[in-house]
């Protein structure tokens, strides 16, 4: 039975969907106002994780993963500006051409570390109606007040009933006494107040009407509402990265008991943090390093390229609650592993079946379903597989034998753990890929040309084709986006 570690109850639980078999699951997708970074790849191959396994136990997800795509200022004390804002003012450009590159870019990364996609993936500035909705119940229930056109939470008022800080373990009286005045905050009632609806000041970009005046969304605002818009007032697992559990996760709970009454999330799951040759990640330190930088070796800090693989590998070597320190040493070493991982199932093809079996493969089967069962303890799981390769080469080597039938549920059990749960691929298969999208991009830039020419019967037949191949082509303002069907 599967038990998996909430950060409310600080231990593990037995996982119990509130209508099984449907799962709803919610984790925090990105900021996007630039590259895809190791900390996003984690989040997402931690989840990642937890839904091919789920999925793989019967169940039946509902994955909705969000797009933050406004409302997230600089700092979390609701000052600063609006990180995408800010990056459309310094590059000249819509705010919405810097979501849609970075979201593509996103999605590229996503597919090559072979992560499978949301079912639902809904962006905040497509939801601005429904967070406008959400705030005026929280107004109504008398948690929140406005100011200067402004509308803030008022944590005070809710500590009164409820418990902010029951999901990081703060009290209240020790924010109030480490929460440092900033400037801009006066029209707060406290300072660690936070926003859910900010005033529009003179030359903000991203801003919507509402009754209370032109303005945006705060951060914490967005995820209680599409959380609760996708999968309900009450629904299964909320994740995301452990960065995110104070203030954002503390703040969802608080808003969504203020307006329904009740917390929405029955389990939540934070996944650590990935350091930097034992150095905290950050811009500031030059240390952090995009997935594109590390697939293409064009960084300061790297000795070479590393294949996505190999990034994926080395993320699911550590349990996904422990902190991951990133170096050359240690992905490289990871290379290594996965490299022997995949050859050991290179050897297990080539094995002829006998009439007896000296290993049975229910035994490891039963120990790798156990590891995960245990809190995704992929660490304890990759071991019991290289425990079985070890067995699979003394087969090979004429020191043990399986029967035809022990051998197809050997096969089986790996490509259902490697493949199919752990997400791994083999390197051909991405070099396939690449060489795949690769083609596409050429038939599509073709399509570009013709268009340009007034070649329309060209560009609709390139893109008729691709599509009777299972390929859906886009046009968009800066050429064209495509997807798998």
């Amino acid at each position: 039975m599967l038990k998996i570690y909430n950060t409310l109850s600080r231990r593990k639980e037995e996982f119990k969907p509130i209508n099984p078999p449907h799962v709803g699951m919610y984790v925090c997708g990105p900021t996007v106002y630039g590259d895809a970074h190791l900390g996003h790849a984690r989040a997402a191959i931690t989840f990642d994780l937890l839904y091919r396994y789920l999925k793989h136990l019967g169940y039946k997800v509902r994955y909705v993963r969000n797009i933050t795509d406004v409302g997230h200022l600089e700092n979390d004390a609701d000052s600063g500006e609006d990180k995408i804002g800010k990056r459309a003012r310094l590059e000249e450009l819509e705010p919405m051409e810097i979501v849609q590159r970075y979201t593509n870019s996103y999605h590229h990364n996503m597919e090559q570390i072979n992560t499978l996609s949301p079912d639902i993936e809904p962006h905040a500035s497509g939801h601005i109606i429904e967070q406008q909705v959400f705030t005026e119940k929280i107004l109504k229930n008398g948690y929140a007040y406005e100011s200067n056109g402004s509308i803030y939470f008022d944590v005070e008022k809710y500590n009164q009933k409820y418990h902010y800080g029951k999901l990081s373990g703060r009290k209240l009286e020790d924010l109030i006494s480490n929460t440092r005045d900033l400037e801009g905050q006066e029209e707060k009632r406290h300072p660690y107040d936070f926003a859910l609806w900010k005033k529009a000041t003179p030359g903000h970009i991203m801003k919507w009407p509402s009754k209370w005046g032109e303005g945006y969304p705060g951060w914490h605002i967005e995820c209680s509402t599409m959380s609760t818009k996708y999968l309900g007032d009450i629904f299964d697992i909320h994740g995301g990265g452990m960065d995110l559990l104070f203030p954002h996760h503390e703040c969802e709970i608080a808003q969504s008991t203020a307006a329904l009454g009740k917390e929405s999330v029955r389990y939540w799951m934070h996944n650590n943090l990935i350091t930097i040759n034992g150095q905290k990640m950050g811009k500031s330190l030059g240390n952090a390093i995009s997935l594109n930088e590390i697939f293409s070796g064009n960084h300061r800090l790297l000795e070479k390229a590393y294949s996505p693989m190999a990034v994926r590998f080395f993320i699911l070597q550590a349990h996904y609650r422990s902190t991951l320190d990133f170096s050359n040493r240690a992905i490289q070493s990871s290379e290594k592993g996965l490299e022997r991982l995949l050859e050991g199932m290179e050897t297990l093809k080539k094995i002829k079946p006998a009439t007896t079996s000296t290993y049975n493969p229910e035994e490891l089967s039963k120990k790798c379903m156990e590891a995960l069962d245990d809190d995704l303890n992929t660490p304890v799981l990759i071991s019991h597989l290289f425990e079985g390769v070890k067995q699979i080469h003394l087969i090979a080597s004429g020191k043990g034998s399986l029967s035809a039938d022990d051998l197809q549920k050997m096969k089986g059990l790996y490509d259902t753990f490697v493949f199919d749960i752990l997400g791994l691929e083999p390197e051909e298969k991405q070099a396939q890929s690449a060489i795949t999208e690769k083609l596409v991009n050429l038939l599509l830039d073709l399509r570009l040309e013709a268009k340009k020419r007034k070649d329309f019967d060209t560009a609709d037949n390139i893109r008729a084709h691709l599509l009777e191949n299972g390929i859906e082509v886009k046009d968009t303002p800066g050429g064209y986006e495509w997807q798998w069907k």
